[in-house]
């Protein structure tokens, strides 16, 4: 399954939710598809959504999926990366009324050059991006909490 995920700010990404629908039409997405709209007024025509989810609804959904196609929320890429699941980011620009200003797109580039997303700086390039991530790899998010614990507790012990 492929989650579509705008999240929860008051702003609108009606440009997504419409190519995923372009898409399906083209057979370019053949998967199911599910959708989390936010306060966007479009509303998709070929897959199933809803406005908002509850967190353990909202993880349900990321553990069920196999791709994640988002606005670039550092949560939702967060939660994604660390459950591997392989994630298409498309910024939210304020010239299409998005969000404030456009610092979705350096937020891409940091995840980009850490090689944990498949960046799409323009939603007509998400096709390419749907075929890039079939086939590229990424990163996989590697904790550093146990280090830190140990060396805290190593410190503790030692003084």
């Amino acid at each position: 399954m492929i989650l579509v995920t705008v999240g929860s700010q008051k702003f609108q990404f009606n440009r997504l939710l419409e190519k995923i629908d372009e898409l399906i039409d083209k057979k370019i997405i053949t998967d199911k598809v599910f959708a989390q709209i936010g306060v966007s007024d479009y509303k998709p025509k070929n897959y199933e959504y809803t406005d908002f989810t509850t967190q353990d609804e909202f993880n349900k959904l990321l553990d069920e999926s196999t791709i994640v196609i988002t606005h670039a929320g550092t949560g939702v890429i967060v939660n994604a990366v660390k459950k591997e699941k392989k994630i298409i980011a498309i910024p939210r620009l304020a010239k299409y009324n998005e969000h404030v200003d456009d610092h979705q797109i350096q937020l891409i580039k940091q995840f980009e050059e850490l090689n944990f997303i498949e960046p799409c700086y323009e939603i007509e390039n998400l096709e390419e991006s749907l075929r890039n991530i079939k086939c590229n790899k990424y990163n996989k998010y590697v904790s550093n909490t146990d280090n830190i614990i140990n060396c805290i507790v190593d410190f503790i012990d030692n003084n």
